[in-house]
């Protein structure tokens, strides 16, 4: 039997996290030492591959009373079988069903309801449109019906995608993705949108960086960006850790790469030829229509405007400010934490922070903050209770909509308890920030740097000597309770280049 070191063994969840442990009881107990994980053919990666695959089979089955008919047939029943989707209702009112195409051709006025053009950003449009082109003629319905079961297997695709790469980027602990292949809510609210294609694209420029491939994890975060806007938020972060480790070479490579691969996709849709060149007015939808659109459901300005009775009109003002408020702290965070933060966590911490700021908290929104989840804070118990939060609002949200929709029987959620769904599932990711922000500012509570690593899926950064660091006294004060005297740790402070010297004067450090 061929052995594997101890420090080349995958870390075992039941090992570390008594969750983990209790549950494992189901399947017969705790792996044991001596379990051949990873050397038979059933490997971790392949083992969460399928579960994240079966996981979303049932996800799709909980879609099948719509299936059925309640899509078309009945305007309450898609609320109250919480199985409403956006994909099949689309198929007909942004004219797939009558071959528009995307960004080009105007939809008609008696299908649109005033949406002129495609309101999704160029790479979505055209997942969508090969969707289109592969769904099988027949009656409107019937190809409504199968253009979403053609999505659904293109975003299972895309399901397995997540989860390998998810597995993949910390090379010890691939079964942190079980976190994602078993999440209630990321199995429930796939196939409600087209989110899952972005989702897949920035997990795997997440891998990439993890493989020191920074102008490669560029152009995949570019292509995110092109599919959904909050992949862009992870610019963010990495300049922020680049300054930190004096990497900026590498954020360069990867900026340039997303920028450059964002304009090759954009720009041959985003120009028009005819009469000179000018910004098509279908590529600019998505643009404006995100800058245009009222409070909605599952924000706390929708319970503002719905207790007051003000339509808030300014909303997007007041989000953009509070944005702009959250990104300076996680800034101050990134740059004065006793150690670096590993990306996972400050990628989390934004956008979750963009999520909760928006004017409109979609269910689909945590299959954005899953994978990085799972990433920042592997911990079975505060993720669970963060799942339990979002799959009440998403029961909350069609029980809302089915009161809304039900006539004068007014059947499901009232405007009070929905509001009150709202709370709970802004107060959950809130709370997994809490913690991942506690994790940064107390290192040594960081369950991923327990067997002494720095950033295992930091790439470039991880191990990487501090340059720029603001507020040498948190490091002060983190040596003196580690029992260090000439700075932080190794990894992340020091980042196991030996003893180091703090300039408290300009807060960086010099190694000796």
């Amino acid at each position: 039997m061929r052995s594997v070191p101890d420090d080349a063994r995958p870390v075992l969840p039941t090992a570390e996290d008594e969750v983990a442990a209790a549950g494992s009881e189901l399947i017969g107990g705790p792996a044991g030492r001596h379990a051949l994980i990873g050397i038979s053919w059933w490997t971790p990666v392949r083992v969460i591959a399928l579960v994240a695959l079966g996981m979303f089979a049932l996800g799709m089955a909980q879609k099948a009373p719509c299936y059925g008919g309640d899509w078309f047939e009945s305007a309450t029943s898609q609320y109250t079988h919480a199985c409403y989707s956006d994909i099949p209702h689309l198929y007909r009112s942004r004219g797939f069903a009558g071959g528009v195409v995307p960004y080009f051709d105007r939809i008609p006025d008696d299908l649109s309801g005033g949406m002129a053009y495609l309101e999704y950003p160029v790479l979505t449009g055209l997942f969508m449109q090969v969707a289109a082109w592969l769904t099988p003629d027949g009656g409107v319905q019937d190809e409504a019906r199968m253009y979403w079961m053609v999505n659904a297997g293109m975003l299972m695709a895309c399901a397995a995608v997540i989860a390998v790469c998810v597995a993949r980027t910390h090379r010890r602990r691939p079964w942190d993705a079980l976190l994602v292949a078993l999440a209630p809510a990321f199995a429930l609210t796939a196939t409600i949108n087209w989110d899952l294609f972005a989702v897949a694209l920035t997990a795997a420029a997440m891998l990439l960086w993890s493989r020191s491939r920074p102008l490669a994890a560029g152009v995949l975060l570019g292509l995110a960006t092109a599919a959904k806007l909050y992949p862009l938020l992870l610019l963010g972060p990495l300049l922020l850790l680049c300054l930190r480790a004096g990497r900026l070479r590498a954020f360069a490579a990867t900026f340039g790469g997303a920028l450059g691969a964002w304009l090759l996709v954009n720009v041959p849709v985003m120009l028009s030829t005819s009469g000179g060149l000018h910004v098509r007015e279908g590529w600019t939808r998505f643009y404006t229509f995100s800058e245009e659109r009222a409070v909605d459901l599952g924000s706390f300005w929708l319970i503002i405007s719905q207790r007051t009775g003000d339509p808030l009109k300014d909303a997007n003002t007041y989000a953009v400010a509070l944005m702009v408020l959250a990104c300076a702290g996680v800034a101050a965070l990134a740059l004065c934490a006793p150690r670096r933060p590993r990306l996972a966590q400050l990628a989390f911490l934004v956008v979750a922070a963009f999520a909760v700021t928006n004017k409109v908290y979609s269910p689909q929104y945590v299959l954005w903050l899953v994978p990085l989840a799972a990433l920042a804070r592997p911990r079975w118990r505060d993720f669970l209770i963060w799942q339990a939060t979002q799959v009440l609002y998403f029961v909350g949200v069609w029980m809302y909509l089915a009161y809304l929709n039900g006539g004068n029987a007014h059947r499901g959620l009232p405007p009070d308890g929905y509001q009150l769904a709202i709370v709970i599932h802004l107060l959950g990711t809130l709370y997994l920030c809490a913690l991942v922000v506690r994790d940064i500012l107390v290192p040594e509570r960081d369950v991923v740097r327990r067997d002494g690593s720095d950033d295992p899926s930091g790439g470039v950064l991880d191990g990487a000597a501090d340059r720029v660091v603001l507020g040498a006294a948190h490091d002060r004060l983190y040596a003196a309770r580690q029992g260090f005297h000439g700075g932080p740790p190794p990894g992340g402070g020091a980042g196991g280049h030996g003893p180091v010297e703090w300039g408290t004067a300009r807060g960086t450090e010099r190694a000796s």
